[in-house]
């Protein structure tokens, strides 16, 4: 099965797909410094900063969607229009960037997201993030939309990759840690938060990024297949919800961390090889993708969100 070609980035996914709002987004500009002003408007970080968020904003984060998001932004002022912290739209880096990706995708151009950590949010730490990156008709350019470039030592909007670089994918991350080269405890949600970081933390996320490279940008704590492993899992709810999960019958928990392991190696060196142009990874890469039921979400997909709310998520009657 080929990996996504540029023509398929072009095109919108499910969750990038901006609905009845794709009139809007055709008169949007595809300036990197335009983009970023337009979905710092419609989307506040959750978390970061610290905001006060309101009662109807309490539930934002759970917006998989682009229509869900900008349905919502909508509805409290006009989307062309300034808008208050309490008129903006919850969320996190996912949805900034997934803004991005629908207002270029909409313009025809190949755009995707690309999941792991940052280096430039907290000392000495890797916080998990997401990025864009858009084709710019000879290679990819990979930016950051949630940045102002005021406040930066290096280009948000054509982002150093490689070794050294401000961020750093999960595929990269996990051969770091597993060569030896990089602390996994330092790579998490936040260093206050031990719970999500460490190395299963960024074995899950070589999962996720897997899964939007392949533009099935979901939720950062929508979990399947290998990422239902995760002693978050076991210990929510004091193993209730691992108990539910094994009702569900949802495929990919059940198998040993040797094996979780060898995944996530053979995942890591087919993202990194195809991103150095190695076609016949990125290939391989999607065959296994679409191939086992393991690796990429199915119909259902357990949700443990920010917001405390915890379930099996049906993500057709989501949407």
């Amino acid at each position: 099965m080929p990996a996504p070609t540029l023509f398929d980035y072009s095109d919108h996914s499910p969750y990038s797909n901006p609905g009845n709002h794709t009139g809007y987004f055709s008169e949007l500009s595809t300036d990197p410094e335009e983009l970023h002003r337009f979905v710092c408007t419609a989307v506040v970080h959750y978390r970061a900063g610290g905001p006060q968020l309101t009662e109807t904003q309490r539930f934002d984060p759970d917006r998989r969607w682009v229509t869900s998001i900008l349905d919502a932004a909508e509805m409290r002022a006009p989307l062309d229009g300034p808008r208050t912290q309490a008129q903006q739209v919850a969320g996190c880096c996912r949805d900034h960037t997934l803004l991005a990706l629908g207002v270029l995708r909409t313009h025809g151009i190949s755009a995707r997201s690309r999941i792991g950590f940052a280096t430039y949010f907290v000392p000495n730490w890797h916080s998990d993030h997401v990025v864009g990156e858009r084709w710019d008709g000879d290679r990819w350019v990979r930016f950051d939309p949630e940045l102002d470039r005021q406040d930066f030592d290096f280009d948000v909007n054509d982002m150093p990759t490689g070794a050294g670089s401000p961020f750093v994918t999960a595929a990269e991350a996990w051969l770091a840690t597993r060569a030896g080269t990089a602390d996994p405890a330092t790579f998490g949600v936040d260093p206050d938060l031990p719970g999500l970081s460490g190395r299963d933390f960024v074995r899950d996320y070589v999962l996720l990024e897997v899964a939007h490279r392949h533009r099935d940008e979901l939720l950062l704590w929508d979990l399947w297949g290998p990422r239902l492993r995760s002693p978050v899992v076991r210990e929510a709810a004091g193993g209730a919800v691992a108990a539910q999960v094994q009702e569900a019958a949802l495929p990919g928990a059940d198998g040993s961390e040797a094996e979780l392991d060898s995944i996530a190696d053979e995942l890591a060196y087919l993202l990194v090889a195809a991103d150095s142009g190695d076609e016949e990874a990125a290939d391989q890469l999607a065959e296994l993708y679409r191939e086992d039921v393991r690796l990429h979400p199915g119909e259902r997909v357990l949700t443990i969100s920010p917001t405390g709310h915890i379930g099996i998520t049906d993500l057709a009657a989501a949407h």
